[in-house]
């Protein structure tokens, strides 16, 4: 049974990604800490300026915190807010992708290099050529190939790209009309760079019409993931401010996807972001929540199994609770 309680309660983790290196399952989460900016849709308030990465040899076992492995000062291009980070290993190296605000205020993608899952890593000096916005997640197929998604609403500064430039408009997000995408572009062999033209992931419904922006339920928001199941490939992905984690089904890391119905409700807290990962022969959604602080922008990582059934489709393998269900958890002083 997977772990319903918070995986470390020592510190304020959120947005965890998780992958299986050598044997172990590793989360690379945000690092929430306390601030006493006002909380807004630009989400100032989510004040991050390092990553820990922690590890575990079993679901639910003692998790290892291998503290600070990226901070803030040691990345040129940044100004503020280290906000979901993801890794991917290839070619014996190990990398972290990252988003942050530039000296501009305007949201890029860079990249750190270590040579173990656990870190340290080492930030380019810029960002990522052609990389905007929030979110990065990394996809590795079986033939090598690597991707990266990336892209989130509101203060995630997505909806100021879609024109293919940045524009500066206070709301220029589409109220009809198809929704506004992730985006999604192949890596170089060096993980470093994109090897081809940054393209929309597409998400339709069962007759091939993309979602709505009007569609809230169903639509992109935030916190883009793609992972591989019996020949599929799953994008899942947040809905933002209707708090469901969703996911859509297609034939090719670059899509398009079929809307395939929703993994998670709502949980404690505002935001909703997460990861999908496969660890010693089950299936395990990665997830956060706000029960330690009540705080929005203070949250904790928790892990739920999922299954699959005939048609391919995502289960909780456990009933979600109600939210007046949830006990709340405590910081570790």
């Amino acid at each position: 049974m997977a772990d319903k309680k918070p995986i470390v309660t020592h510190v304020f983790t959120a947005d965890p990604s998780a992958h299986v290196f050598n044997g172990k399952l590793y989360v690379y989460p945000s690092h929430d800490r306390e601030t006493d900016i006002k909380s807004n849709d630009n989400g100032d308030q989510y004040d991050m300026n390092d990553y820990h990465v922690f590890s575990m040899e079993e679901v639910g076992g003692p998790v290892t915190d291998h503290g600070v492995v990226l901070k803030q000062d040691d990345i040129p291009w940044v100004s503020k807010q280290l906000w979901a980070p993801d890794a991917a290993a290839k070619n014996g190296k190990f990398y972290l992708f990252f988003p942050a605000r530039d000296k501009e205020g305007i949201f890029r993608v860079g990249v750190a290099e270590g040579d173990k899952p656990e870190g340290p890593f080492k930030a380019d000096p810029e960002p990522i050529k052609g990389s905007f916005s929030i979110d990065p997640a990394s996809f590795v197929d079986d033939d090598g190939q690597a991707y990266l998604y990336f892209g989130g609403l509101w203060g995630g500064q997505l909806q100021h790209w879609a024109t293919g430039q940045f524009v500066t408009a206070k709301d220029p997000e589409p109220t009809e009309g198809p929704a506004l995408s992730a985006k999604v572009a192949k890596l170089s062999e060096d993980m470093k760079s994109f090897a081809s033209e940054v393209q929309d992931v597409v998400i339709q419904d069962e007759a091939g019409k993309p979602i709505d922006s009007s569609d809230h339920d169903r639509r992109f928001f935030e916190a883009a993931w793609c992972h591989k199941y019996n020949g599929k490939y799953y994008f899942s992905y947040s809905t933002g401010d209707t708090h469901y984690l969703a996911y859509a089904i297609g034939d090719s890391a670059l899509g398009p996807f079929t809307y395939g119905g929703r993994i998670l409700e709502p949980v404690l807290g505002w935001t909703t972001h997460h990861s999908i990962a496969e660890f010693k022969g089950k299936w395990y959604l990665f997830y956060h929540d706000t029960s330690i602080s009540g705080e929005n922008h203070l949250r904790c990582v928790k892990i739920r199994e999922i299954v699959y059934d005939e048609q391919g489709k995502i289960h909780l393998a456990e009933p979600q609770p109600k939210l007046d269900e949830i006990p709340p958890a405590k910081l570790e002083s």
